[in-house]
C-alpha cells in the first residue's frame, strides 16, 4: 500500500469513528434488577392479606399476623433488609406486583396459567387446596350437587373462577373480600362456602355450631411467592430461602403455629 493510500485510509476511519454517536462509544452497564433496587433500598415491600386467617389478619394490637407475614419477615430477614407489609386482597394483590407497587406477593397465591403470563413463582411454600364446605344436612358430592345451591365465594380467588367454570348450574354468590364471604356463610345467607381447606377450619375452630364440613375438592393448590416476570435473581434468591426454611424447620415452625400441624412432606 502506497503511502498516499495508506492515509486515506486512516481519513476514512477516523471520520468513520466521528460519525458514531457519542452515547454508543460509552461502555454498556448492567440494568438494576429487583434483587438491587431492593437491596439498595433497604426495604422489602411485600403484598399480604388482611382478611384471610390463618394466611393473614389483623391481630388484637391492629398489627397484621399469620403465615403469610411470618414468611415474608423470613425472607426480608435473609435479604438483610426491611420489611414492609402492603395489605391486598384477592382482587388487587396482582395488579399491585404489575404496577410495581410491591416487590412480591406473599398472600395465598396460587399457581395459574393466566397468572404464569404475567408474573413468576417461587417453589411452594405452603399447602392449600380449594374446595366446597357446607353443614352435613346439605347432601354434596360433586359440581352435579350445586344445582339449585347457593355458594359463596370471594370474587377473583381460584375458587371461585374454576367453580365458575365446573358448576354452571350453581348460583355464586360474589363478595369483594374473604370476611364478607365468611359472614356470609355464617349468616345462612349462602348455604355453602367455596374457600381454602385452612379457612374452612379457622371458621370451625371461631364458629363450631356452624360447621363447614368438606364437600368436595375443587383444586389442589399449593400457594407460591409471586414477582414480576424476567428477574432472576430475585427468583433465585426466593427459592433458596424457602428451601432452606423448609431444610431447617423455620417453615415447619411457622406452619404449626398457624395451621397446628406440619408441613406435607411433599410440599
Amino acid at each position: 500500500m502506497t503511502n498516499t493510500l495508506r492515509r486515506r485510509a486512516v481519513r476514512t476511519a477516523v471520520s468513520a469513528l466521528l460519525a458514531i454517536p457519542a452515547l454508543a462509544l460509552v461502555p454498556l452497564t448492567a440494568h438494576a434488577d429487583a434483587l438491587d433496587n431492593i437491596t439498595k433500598a433497604g426495604v422489602l415491600k411485600v403484598a399480604v392479606p388482611e382478611d384471610y386467617p390463618p394466611f393473614g389478619a389483623v391481630g388484637a394490637d391492629m398489627k397484621p399476623q399469620g403465615y403469610d407475614i411470618d414468611t415474608a419477615a423470613l425472607l426480608a430477614k435473609s435479604l438483610g433488609v426491611k420489611l414492609e407489609l402492603v395489605p391486598v386482597n384477592s382482587a388487587n394483590r396482582v395488579p399491585y406486583l404489575t404496577t410495581n407497587k410491591v416487590d412480591l406477593v406473599i398472600s395465598s397465591l396460587g399457581k395459574t396459567p393466566d397468572r404464569e403470563k404475567v408474573m413468576d413463582f417461587s417453589v411452594a411454600y405452603a399447602p392449600y387446596f380449594q374446595g366446597v364446605f357446607g353443614p352435613a344436612d346439605i347432601k354434596v358430592t360433586g359440581p352435579a350437587d350445586l344445582t339449585g345451591k347457593t355458594v359463596g365465594a370471594t370474587r377473583g380467588a381460584l375458587e371461585e373462577i374454576a367453580l365458575t367454570q365446573m358448576a354452571p348450574n350453581a348460583t355464586i354468590k360474589r363478595f369483594e373480600d374473604n370476611n364478607a364471604t365468611i359472614q356470609a356463610f355464617l349468616s345462612g345467607q349462602v348455604q355453602l362456602i367455596a374457600a381454602g381447606n385452612l379457612v374452612a377450619a379457622t371458621i370451625l375452630a371461631n364458629n363450631p355450631p356452624r360447621r363447614p364440613e368438606p364437600k368436595f375438592v375443587i383444586k389442589n393448590s399449593p400457594c407460591f411467592i409471586g414477582m414480576n416476570k424476567n428477574e432472576p435473581r430475585l427468583l433465585a434468591k426466593v427459592d433458596a430461602t424457602i428451601d432452606q426454611a423448609k431444610k431447617d424447620g423455620s417453615l415447619n415452625a411457622i406452619s404449626k403455629k398457624w395451621f397446628k400441624a406440619p408441613l406435607p412432606a411433599d410440599l
